[in-house]
């Protein structure tokens, strides 16, 4: 059986209403367990953003959620780290912009 562990998941795309409920919607038809989930606006600018998920699957899932995200008109890149280091790197500097 193949163990499920800790993915980092970055995503940059348009900042249009409904695009989070899209990228969502995916994790959940996959039964994708989402830990944490911080979305942003793009400081230089409004109309793109993106978000970052700390999330619980298998290898094989994360690589079927990440083609489908990138599939998705919105989205711009898709790119999955194993662990959660990144998920709290990524997510500092985030809130250090503010």
């Amino acid at each position: 059986m193949i163990m499920k562990q800790d993915f980092t998941l970055e995503v940059a795309a348009d900042n249009n209403f409904s695009v989070l409920n899209r990228i969502i919607n995916v994790l959940n038809r996959r039964r994708v367990r989402i830990k944490k989930l911080m979305a942003h606006e793009n400081e230089n600018d409004f109309r793109r953003g993106g978000v970052i998920m700390l999330l619980f699957t298998t290898p094989d899932m994360i690589e079927k959620v990440s083609a489908q995200l990138e599939k998705l008109i919105e989205v711009e890149m898709v790119k999955a780290h194993e662990g959660s280091h990144l998920y709290f790197e990524l997510s500092e500097r985030i809130v250090d912009v503010d």
